[in-house]
């Protein structure tokens, strides 16, 4: 039998294969949600662990462990396991996530590639509203609004520019002022685009076509009588707005409905868990809008709400682009499990 070989593939070796290239994640993350509504896909749901109970998240963090397979043109099965730790940029000057994808052969179901997935996850949660902002956004949507200046809301920012070329201002707001300052120290260099750093989540909600939240919050930041007729909330965290923000909605559009009941840490989750949201009020999962047998945005004065939990089946597709340029390029290192295994 030939010795197994494994592709390691660092960070760098994941931007030198398309890992910054956000109009390819885009494009790619389109066609996983309408992978998703066909079926061509497997999910096991999300594993998380974590030390305490749901609320532990936001301060001792989690790992989450993703298996999956999405086909089409990917064919692609693995795993993405990836850490959490909230205080690890202020504490230890590190990335607060922290993730590998393993990346199995779809017929031998032996590991072909591990990935470093941090860069990869980061890109792909930011492309995933690039689909939602393409379908669900006012045509001539000018005013983007930020809640967090983290690493999601860069790739946040990348995304919507990149699929609403109508923008012509963004509002950022965080906690901590210098965060925000620096948010946009760097995204003006990429983002030849106006960014006002506003003084709160009000602010940067009200007189906004599109907002995000993306936070670490245990409470909810969102208050309905902010959400203005025709904006698009995008919803990244978890327990982010007040309960009337989803019920005054017109539209409330999700990645996955059965994986959100059962992660259980979103706002319209915990909704529905304490009876508080009727599954029936739920317009469309995305897929159903990408492969347009539901309408996206209808009108000018529609307020839609979006939430995602995340799939591990959009990780897996793209780390599979990303396999595939790393062998045309020769890029990566090859590992060896064995020259011949013990047991056959």
């Amino acid at each position: 039998m030939n010795q197994l070989k494994t592709l390691f593939l660092n960070q760098n070796d994941v931007k030198e294969c398309g890992g910054e290239q956000m109009p390819k994640f885009v494009e790619t993350m389109e066609k996983v949600f309408s992978l998703h509504d066909k079926g061509d896909y497997i999910l096991p749901n999300k594993t998380v662990l974590r030390w305490g109970d749901m609320d532990s998240e936001s301060s001792t963090g989690r790992i989450n462990s993703m298996p999956g397979y999405i086909g089409g043109e990917f064919n692609s099965c693995g795993i993405k396991w990836i850490s959490s730790a909230p205080s690890n940029p202020f504490k230890h000057n590190l990335p607060r996530a922290m993730g590998i994808i393993v990346l199995n052969d779809p017929e031998t179901l032996i590991p072909n590639a591990i990935i470093d997935g941090t860069l990869i996850s980061a890109m792909r949660t930011g492309a995933n509203s690039g689909v939602v902002a393409k379908h669900l956004a006012k045509k001539d949507a000018r005013v983007l609004g930020l809640v967090g200046a983290g690493v999601q809301n860069r790739t946040q920012l990348m995304a919507i520019y990149h699929s609403v070329p109508t923008l012509e201002k963004i509002k950022i707001t965080d906690l901590d002022y210098n965060r925000a300052q620096n948010f946009v120290n760097q995204m003006k260099e990429t983002i030849p685009l106006p960014i006002e750093i506003v003084d709160n989540a009000e602010e940067a909600v009200k007189g906004s076509d599109i907002f995000t939240t993306a936070t670490v919050t245990k409470k909810p930041i969102i208050q309905p009588e902010w959400v203005e007729d025709g904006s698009l909330y995008i919803h990244v965290g978890s327990h982010e707005c007040e309960f009337d923000v989803i019920n005054q909605s017109n539209k409330i559009v999700v990645d996955d409905w059965e994986e959100l009941k059962h992660r259980g840490v979103e706002t319209i989750s915990i909704m529905y868990k304490n009876n508080g949201f009727d599954e029936a009020n739920l317009y469309a999962e995305l897929g159903e809008i990408v492969n347009r047998k539901k309408a996206g945005r209808e009108n000018d004065s529609e307020k839609i709400y979006f939430n995602s939990c995340g799939l591990g089946i959009q990780d897996l597709a793209m780390a599979k682009i990303i396999y595939e340029k790393a062998l045309e390029e020769n890029r990566g290192q090859w590992i060896s499990f064995w020259d011949q295994p013990s047991f056959v």
